[in-house]
């Protein structure tokens, strides 16, 4: 549904709502009980600050965390993407794997951190093997999704007019699988996130994940706070990244309630 505000007043009712959030935990943080679990806003702008200006301490781990995102990402994105074209496209195929796909998409990944810690050390490797497995099932569904969704009158009719398989697959099949890439590409985003810094988190000498690790050994809620503002903020800045590349790639696409225009 369609806001009546204007772009500029919901811009300006949601940046009030922040700093409502922002007094409201200012306030309650005055009490030291709540400041203990919750930190103390000004503290948490303090440590941010001397992180990127003061000390400039946090570029290399943020540098860290950022590579095993966009690898992570960029990896299971393409390994998503085939297989699920791959998979859509192949009945028998299918009907053989699925049961597979399934077991490995129910099984809970961040078990896999150990074995992956095992198999590539405790560098970036071992995380982004983690952070793949997160963003390649997101992808394969989607694209599996769209890809058995085709319209067989449409595959019919471009038979009809002499389409090869390439043609079909060009043509036909990956334009119908990129709106729903697109639509998968914004959780896995986070997701690449996500399992970059558990992936840290869990066994790491660096990146913002260890951060906040080291900070939550020491009881520095504010720290941890900190660290979870950074990666909030940079999370937000990879999604307006596929944001801008979606408005792109599908410009073809007609807008909210155009498609029923003549």
């Amino acid at each position: 549904m369609k806001s009546d505000l204007s772009k500029p007043v919901l811009r300006v009712l949601q940046l009030a709502l922040l700093a409502a959030i922002l007094l409201v935990w200012h306030w309650a943080s005055l009490n030291r009980n709540v400041a203990f679990f919750f930190g103390r806003p000004l503290e948490v702008a303090q440590v941010v600050w001397a992180w990127f200006v003061t000390d400039a301490g946090i570029y290399r781990h943020l540098w860290i965390t950022l590579s095993e995102t966009v690898l992570a990402f960029v990896i299971g994105t393409i390994g998503g993407l085939g297989f699920g074209l791959w998979l859509g496209l192949s009945r028998g195929a299918s009907a053989l794997l699925e049961p597979y796909v399934t077991a490995a998409n129910s099984m809970p990944r961040v078990i896999l951190a150990p074995i992956f810690g095992m198999w590539f050390g405790l560098g970036i490797w071992s995380k982004v093997a983690l952070a793949v497995t997160l963003v390649f099932f997101i992808v394969f569904f989607n694209v599996y999704r769209g890809v058995r969704e085709v319209s067989p009158t449409l595959l019919d009719n471009a038979r009809m007019l002499g389409a090869s398989h390439r043609q079909l697959l060009r043509h036909v099949y990956i334009p119908s699988a990129t709106s729903w890439v697109f639509s998968s590409l914004h959780t896995s985003v986070g997701l690449a996130f996500v399992g970059a810094v558990v992936g840290e988190y869990l066994g790491s000498a660096a990146g913002v994940g260890y951060l906040i690790l080291q900070a939550e050994g020491t009881l520095d809620v504010n720290t941890v706070f900190a660290g979870i503002v950074v990666l909030t903020v940079f999370a937000l800045l990879l999604d307006g990244i596929v944001s801008l590349v979606e408005r792109r790639l599908l410009v073809w696409q007609p807008g909210p309630g155009e498609s029923g225009k003549t």
